[in-house]
């Protein structure tokens, strides 16, 4: 079998030729101990008693032989002891580091339980103790002091054919605020989603913290933090490295890698935004993810009251990156309609940390972004006295304020419409607007509600609503799998109309019944699938797929490129057909 008894092959056919007879085999060494301790390959008690013999693993894993069913079983019994979700994040994050392709089976299989641990709003905890919690490095770390050598560092990762990358600087976790380079368990959130909901390979992504300091005292002043212990660093030095970055990230994996940016601060978002656009495979999860699905909600509402787009007020809370992303595509879903933009515009209203958003305000502090929706109207502040004033069919939240919806703001909405709709946006649960018990309470059960965060349902007058998480999860997985996919280097803002669209076409009458707007998590495979599927056609037919010849099955064109259980292991290893 080899020179030393830590060793075994195995064979596989290499690309070129595994589809000519007699083809020439390749042989992969690998040691007992790379496989016990290389999560994309060890597979654990479920080994075979064949194949302890064959790699010499005899007596090293213990006589008995599991199968993936019965370890799945024994993962959730685990995670049940645990009654902190901490714990369970915990958990689940060294199951990934031992054995990658039995913690995505497990994600797949119990996606409604486990998607509030790996993703919000437990992640956003496992953030701010991500220094205390580290164990094992995921994801490149990069810093300020890292420029003129970031291609270099990206070479660090094992993995060569990167196609996916999530990327922040930790400016605005969440709702959380600078976390810096704790922010790192958002990129290793999303990704491990990108596979557990859209069946991406995981060794095609890759997680970046960009570390340009903290303006968070605390975590300086913390001995345990893992990030550089210095204010952050601005202007040309911070816009110099991001572009080294992006370009490094071209030279190195290709010019179709998707770049997605993740809790940059607002005076970042949207300038890197508008400036990688054009020329980077890139968009923003914050701005665009969230825009796409509380537009979808928004558009799965309308089957319940009844009202066409166009007929409705919009009112924000918050004029940061979800709430004039959710604007502006609110405004091309409009223009589709056949409205005019300047009619489209008068139709939403925003308020900041000063008040509404009116023109000539004088308080000020209306930057070019929010200058768009000002209105000529009179200095409002309360948002009681504006829901009163302008009275919106539509309130949605994205400020990351607890409780801004207080009893009276949601008493006016029902006083003012026979079923007013509320999202309640904000990440995690103790930053949402409103809870789920409040919206429906205070509004008679009248309310179509959404919130960012699970809640449980509540049920009134003998009625039970279920509450639609408008969760990004819904959209980016889907998107980032038909982007790969296709080959596509630009990302357009229609994509993320097309998305909208394609999620609230699969809200159906029974899930409107229970006052949902978005389908169950549970169906969230199937409906990230569509969603691909939907972005295949519009980028063929607008032609920005660079993968030719255009596949006529769509649907096994997709299935051939998703992550499965019983990869050989040339694939386990790198060698994928992207």
């Amino acid at each position: 079998m080899g020179q030393s008894n830590e060793k075994f092959y195995c064979e596989c056919r290499s690309k070129k030729d595994k589809n000519k007879n007699g083809g020439q085999t390749k042989k992969l060494l690998m040691k007992s101990s790379e496989y016990l301790y290389n999560p994309r390959v060890c597979k654990g008690l479920a080994v075979s008693t064949r194949e302890r013999e064959e790699m010499e693993l005899r007596g090293i894993l213990p006589p008995a032989v599991r199968c993936r069913n019965l370890q799945v079983k024994a993962v959730i019994q685990n995670l049940d002891r645990f009654e902190e979700n901490l714990s369970k994040y915990i958990y689940l994050r060294n199951l990934q580091d031992f054995d990658e392709e039995l913690f995505y089976k497990v994600m797949m299989e119990h996606t409604e339980k486990l998607m509030p641990i790996v993703y919000t709003p437990t992640v956003g905890l496992a953030c701010i103790k991500y220094s205390t919690i580290f164990h094992r490095p995921r994801g490149i770390f990069l810093t300020v002091h890292d420029g003129g050598r970031i291609h270099h560092i990206l070479g660090n990762w094992p993995e060569r054919n990167v196609k996916a990358i999530v990327v922040t600087d930790g400016e605005r976790i969440l709702g959380l605020g600078d976390l810096g380079a704790n922010g790192m368990g958002i990129p290793v959130g999303k990704l491990a989603l990108y596979t557990a909901l859209a069946g991406i390979p995981p060794e095609l992504t890759l997680p970046v913290t960009i570390d340009f300091g903290t303006n968070n005292q605390k975590l300086i002043e913390d001995p345990f933090y893992i990030g550089l212990r210095q204010k952050r660093v601005k202007g040309p030095e911070y816009n110099d490295l991001m572009d080294e970055f992006m370009e490094a990230v071209v030279q190195r994996y290709g010019r179709s890698c998707l770049i997605q940016f993740e809790d940059f601060g607002n005076h970042n978002a949207f300038r890197l935004l508008e400036k990688y656009k054009p020329n980077y495979c890139t968009f923003n999860d914050d701005i665009q993810g969230t825009a796409s699905v509380a537009v979808a909600g928004i558009l799965a509402s309308l089957k319940i009251t009844g009202l066409k787009l166009a007929q409705n007020i919009f009112l924000f809370q918050g004029a940061g990156e979800a709430a004039l992303g959710t604007a502006n595509l609110l405004v091309m879903a409009m223009e589709q309609d056949g409205v005019q933009s300047e009619e489209a515009m008068k139709k939403i209203w925003l308020i900041d940390s000063k008040g509404l958003i009116v023109k000539n305000r004088p308080t000020g502090g209306i930057t070019e972004h929010k200058a768009r929706f000002a209105k000529d109207y009179q200095n409002l502040t309360s948002l009681e006295e504006i829901v009163k004033s302008i009275k919106p069919t539509v309130l949605i939240g994205a400020s990351a304020q607890r409780g801004v919806f207080t009893e009276n703001v949601l008493q006016t909405m029902a006083n003012n419409h026979k079923q007013p709709v509320i999202f309640a946006l904000s990440n995690p649960t103790d930053k949402a607007e409103c809870t789920a018990s409040d919206a429906y309470i205070h509004t008679e059960g009248r309310c179509v509600f959404a919130s960012g965060s699970p809640f449980e349902p509540v049920t009134i007058n003998e009625k039970t609503h279920y509450p639609g998480q408008g969760n990004n999860a819904y959209i980016f997985p889907g998107v980032a799998f038909a982007i790969m996919a296709c080959g596509v280097h630009y990302v357009s803002d229609e994509v993320f109309l097309v998305s909208a669209k394609a999620l609230a076409d699969q809200v159906r009458k029974e899930h409107l019944a229970e006052g949902r707007v978005y389908p169950p998590l549970k169906k969230i495979h199937d409906v990230s699938f569509n969603i691909a599927i939907k972005l295949t056609q519009y980028f063929y037919a607008e032609d920005f797929a660079t993968r030719r010849p255009e596949p006529h099955d769509k649907i096994a064109f997709l299935r051939s490129k998703q992550y499965n259980y019983a990869r050989p292991l040339s694939i386990k290893l790198g060698r994928h057909p992207y």
